[in-house]
């Protein structure tokens, strides 16, 4: 591998695992309105916001950062009285009890239109336009949760990328595969990607400020055995811990906590699916920092190299990506060589797809479970030398094949099984 290519790789991470408070589809429409209300130059009077069905479905059930409020309304209402853009995906941290209710004084005015926006293929969409009097501002998100594609106002055009962002994506991505990811993780010089290492301290925190509280669920706090029951069928085990510590950050998130992740590919989720199980398995088994680093980097470079191909938004569960960034991270803590790594990511694919996303929501911590259950016992088959056959369902000897044969099935094939999805959570009780 070239300087030249590893310093891409880096810059890569560094791009895609970045900080997130709350749900990154209603912060990105938070971050839209922000960035139209800056254009704006003053505090709108109207605002008009027009996504796509995936935004919209993610968007609907999801607490919002230190509002005890649930979907788009008040985000918007925030990033249109109090978001800054700069902080990006951090855009409503300077949120304050003040500040929601202005923001609810601002829903019940009848400030704030929602709706779908028609005839677009791009999965992640946010349009947002905040008007005042004759004046308007006009801001597009599109392709990436901070991605700005255009931006104007009734004095002109700022920004227009619109007809080349795809074009610029493509001719800037990088090429990735299964052994280039395990190369890179595994001999990178450590000082390069110590960087990782802040997903482990800021994730974990948020897992254990999470035990403090009661949010969503609460499934964190059940499989650690702080529920109403002693949680004696789980034991006190290191798998027991992995489970508890994501999904209680997960728990934490889904519920609109002000806590703080590190997120992966414009998922807080994925984020923490990537990282807890791995800084969990290698703490108790006292592995040493070089290591650890090294595992998180395998972990959410996999992630990384999967939704490259599947895209930032699909009607498939992140989960399902990033637990099996974790279970490559696992694998390798283990002593796994490629050849078991590539086997756990091959009895992830054969176990999990299909899973659906129905939605950001409380629930998720439930499926992160899943997915980061389904990473430990696809690492010790790996260790095993068990791996799924390509005889068996879509695996293909290839693990890379696997994974485009994955990333197709939730890309292409379940867009049906998405529209099927928000049509039943936007139909409820008619």
């Amino acid at each position: 591998m070239t300087e030249s290519e590893r310093k891409q790789i880096i810059d890569l991470v560094k791009q895609e695992v970045v900080p997130a408070i709350g749900c990154t589809e209603p912060i990105a429409v938070a971050l839209c309105v922000a960035k139209a209300a800056e254009t704006l130059g003053k505090q709108p009077e109207q605002i008009k916001v027009s996504l796509s069905a995936n935004i919209l479905k993610n968007a609907m059930g999801v607490g919002i950062p230190g509002t005890e409020m649930i979907g788009l309304p008040i985000a918007v209402a925030l990033g249109a009285l109090i978001g800054k853009s700069a902080y990006k995906l951090e855009v409503l941290k300077e949120c304050t009890p003040e500040a929601v209710e202005r923001g609810k004084q601002f829903i019940d005015e009848k400030r704030i239109c929602i709706s779908l926006k028609d005839n677009i293929t791009e999965k992640l969409y946010v349009e947002v336009t905040c008007e005042a009097g004759e004046e308007w501002g006009t801001a597009i998100i599109s392709g990436g949760h901070t991605t700005f594609v255009y931006i104007a106002s009734d004095k002109g055009v700022l920004l227009d990328k619109q007809e080349c962002a795809k074009e610029e994506v493509e001719a800037d991505a990088l090429e990735l595969n299964l052994r280039k990811v395990y190369d890179f993780a595994v001999t990178a010089p450590l000082d390069e990607i110590r960087f990782i290492q802040d997903t482990a301290r800021i994730n974990k925190a948020a897992a254990e400020q999470s035990f403090k509280g009661n949010y969503g669920h609460a499934l964190g706090k059940m499989l650690r055995g702080n529920g109403s029951q002693d949680n004696k069928m789980m034991g006190d085990s290191t798998f027991s811990h992995i489970l508890s510590y994501t999904s209680a950050a997960c728990d934490a998130r889904m519920a609109g906590a002000m806590i703080p992740v590190m997120s992966n590919s414009g998922s807080g989720n994925q984020g923490i699916s990537a990282t807890l199980p791995v800084v969990i398995y290698a703490e108790e088994n006292d592995k040493t920092d070089e290591e650890l680093i090294r595992a998180l980097m395998l972990s959410h470079l996999t992630v990384i190299y999967i939704k490259q191909s599947l895209g930032r938004l699909s009607a498939l569960c992140g989960c399902v990506v990033a637990a099996t960034g974790s279970s490559c991270g696992i694998t390798w803590l283990m002593g796994g060589t490629y050849e078991q790594v590539s086997y756990a990511v091959q009895n992830m694919i054969a176990n999990l797809t299909g899973m659906i996303c129905d939605g950001a929501k409380p629930s998720c911590a439930l499926k992160v479970t899943t997915g980061v259950s389904t990473a430990v016992l696809s690492a010790v088959m790996a260790m095993e030398d068990r791996c799924v056959s390509s005889v068996e369902g879509i695996i293909d000897e290839d693990v890379d094949q696997s994974i485009r044969n994955l990333t197709r099935i939730g890309s292409q094939a379940m867009n049906e099984t998405d529209r099927m999805v928000l049509e039943i959570m936007t139909h409820k009780g008619c």
